[in-house]
């Protein structure tokens, strides 16, 4: 008899934080499609965006903003791997290259926050309008350092670009419907990566000051970022289902295959994030604070705060 995972099996899904066990698990998952599958260039990307998110990659520092941090890269990676898997065991199957291709642009989706040497004034924050082009460049530059395939620059663009929140797909001038596709598992990858972390909600505070390094959004505190994500996360929904096509429905084949039941573990997690944030935003400015418990994250934000960010 099926009986599905555990609920702590269920909470390691979103526990993206450990590289070796990330990268463990999305090999596990590729074999899955490929015994065989040479893991090389994507391993190649893998290694060098954890080193430039750490301060280990040359004449770059440590990315350092908080929201889109390595963990939400990591949450973006494996969701997107698992979704891969899940297209196709539905039967549109993938090539190794394409692949690959996803594994790379999920890895460098938000290499645009990072800072070169000589660059010292705050932090990658600024750059949140221009970072997916800025991460498009990097991405260039780094095929061509590494030796990957030239022909790899023309699909690898469209895909990091479905990860611009101020973009639409269907503004996106992708070579063919094939890389649509991809491009619609990354940037579905990234939507639904970020919102179902256990510690989503509190991350928005952290959000909160990156959009107002940013001076993007107008908010007027955290309290206020947190009470419009409920309309962020409708009108996402709505994306979701019609711009990135549904696509996220093919996470239920992947745990159909690895837990033997088609859930979608993805959508279960969103869902409660956001039944939990009526409650939160439904205290005032003065209690909403102590509704958001996990990851120590209140602590570090109100360090960070002015009187007027908390509200």
């Amino acid at each position: 008899m099926v009986t599905g995972p555990t609920p702590a099996e269920i909470r390691t899904l979103f526990a993206n934080t450990d590289t070796d066990e990330v990268w463990r698990k999305a090999r596990e998952i590729v074999r899955r499609i490929d015994p065989a599958f040479d893991f090389a260039h994507a391993r190649s990307a893998f290694d060098d965006v954890v080193r430039l998110f750490r301060g280990d990659y040359p004449a770059y520092h440590s990315i350092t903003t908080l929201y889109h941090d390595l963990h939400h890269t990591l949450d973006v990676f494996l969701c997107a791997v698992r979704l891969l898997h899940g297209v196709h065991l539905s039967g549109t199957s993938l090539s190794g290259e394409e692949v690959s291709q996803i594994m790379i642009a999920a890895m460098m989706h938000d290499v645009g926050y990072a800072m070169e040497i000589g660059d010292d004034a705050g932090t990658g924050a600024k750059y949140t309008q221009i970072h997916v082009t800025r991460g498009i460049e990097f991405m260039k530059r780094y095929l061509d350092e590494m030796g990957f395939p030239a022909t790899w620059k023309a699909p690898l663009e469209p895909m990091i670009r479905c990860t611009d929140p101020a973009v639409k797909p269907s503004q996106i001038d992708f070579p063919d419907e094939r890389t649509r596709l991809l491009g619609l598992i990354v940037g579905t990858a990234d939507l639904v990566g970020q919102m179902a972390d256990r510690t989503y909600l509190e991350k928005l505070l952290f959000l909160y000051f990156e959009f107002k390094e940013a001076h993007l959004g107008g908010y007027r505190n955290m309290h206020d970022l947190l009470r419009r994500t409920k309309h962020f996360y409708e009108i996402t929904r709505v994306k979701l289902d019609s711009e990135f096509d549904a696509i996220y429905s093919k996470l239920s084949e992947h745990f159909q295959d690895w837990f033997g039941v088609p859930n979608n573990y993805y959508l279960e997690s969103i869902e409660k994030n956001v039944v939990y944030l009526e409650q939160v935003i439904h205290l005032d400015e003065e209690q909403f604070l102590s509704m958001l418990k996990r990851g120590s994250i209140v602590a570090k934000a109100k360090s960070l705060a002015d009187p007027d960010d908390v509200g």
